[in-house]
């Protein structure tokens, strides 16, 4: 079966070395504090990781999303809105860092495991408690005199900073390690059972965890870039929805808020009959499965 993986992969590697060129911070364990970090990747991609030339928009947002008299969290809140409105849940797809090494993860020989339909169901909510908690409610309630927040997702949970920046630290700072905690230490065991599931599970946590995931997905079914199913070409082959790793109904809904449009199934349509549009307008079609045939 030919899927689109090669190429969306080196989609994503680039992505991954645009957002963390500094890779030289790594030999000594700093963290870039150039002008570029007053900007938000669009990926979920550790502000204190030493690579990172951009700042996390998880991060961002939780430190100053009560702080309007310095506008600074309608920048934030504006980017994620634009981001979203023209790109949907493609950021999860093809330019998050961290969704980039969940699909290698994914590629370890193991025996693969399917969460039960219904307990998938539940579970693909948790991701919208934890923005709504962790991301909103707690950085604003708690927040000082001047508008700022602790970050409690990135604090608490996010296993994104513990690899990207947390160990890389660590490992190069003395000092750091010296005050190595409980804190540390519960850190370590979610970015350990993620990895583990990682294996197993396709992207377990950007289908049930990931607020950024949360946020993007409000946008999928309008924003800009669209997967469009050409009803009179599809044959109801349903290859389309047994091969999605993110169990989408395509023939349903293709711009489910779950669909992260990395193009598998456009890849695998033995009708072509999945395209990528812009507005109303196919901007790319696929013919891999046609000059197949022929």
């Amino acid at each position: 079966m030919k899927t689109n993986n090669p190429r969306r992969h080196f989609v994503q590697l680039v992505a991954v070395f645009l957002t963390n060129p500094h890779i030289s911070n790594f030999r000594n364990g700093t963290i870039h504090k150039g002008d570029s970090k007053s900007f938000c990747s669009p990926g979920l991609n550790c502000y204190s990781c030493p690579a990172a030339s951009t700042a996390c928009p998880i991060g961002a947002l939780q430190s100053v999303e009560n702080g309007n008299k310095y506008h600074i969290s309608y920048y934030v809140m504006g980017f994620l809105m634009i981001t979203g409105a023209f790109l949907g849940r493609f950021v999860c797809g093809f330019l998050c860092p961290f969704g980039f090494f969940q699909d290698l993860l994914h590629k370890i020989r193991v025996k693969k495991r399917k969460i039960p339909v219904w307990l998938d169901k539940v579970l693909r909510y948790f991701k919208y408690v934890i923005l709504l908690v962790f991301v909103l409610a707690l950085p604003i309630t708690l927040s000082n005199e001047f508008g700022i927040g602790e970050p409690f997702f990135c604090k608490y949970i996010c296993p994104a900073g513990t690899i990207e920046a947390g160990i890389p630290l660590l490992i190069k700072n003395e000092s750091l390690r010296a005050m190595m905690g409980v804190l540390f230490n519960w850190k370590m065991i979610l970015l350990i059972i993620t990895v583990i599931l990682s294996t197993m599970i396709y992207r377990p946590f950007c289908k049930y965890v990931c607020p950024l995931g949360a946020i993007y997905s409000f946008f999928n079914r309008f924003s800009v870039l669209q997967m469009e199913l050409d009803r009179g070409t599809c044959i109801n082959c349903m290859k389309c929805e047994i091969h999605c790793d993110m169990q989408v109904k395509v023939l349903d809904n293709i711009n489910s808020v779950e669909c992260i449009r990395c193009g598998k199934c456009r890849s695998i349509c033995p009708t072509n009959a999945i395209n990528w549009t812009v507005g109303e307008k196919v901007i790319l079609k696929s013919n891999e499965n046609r000059r197949q045939r022929t």
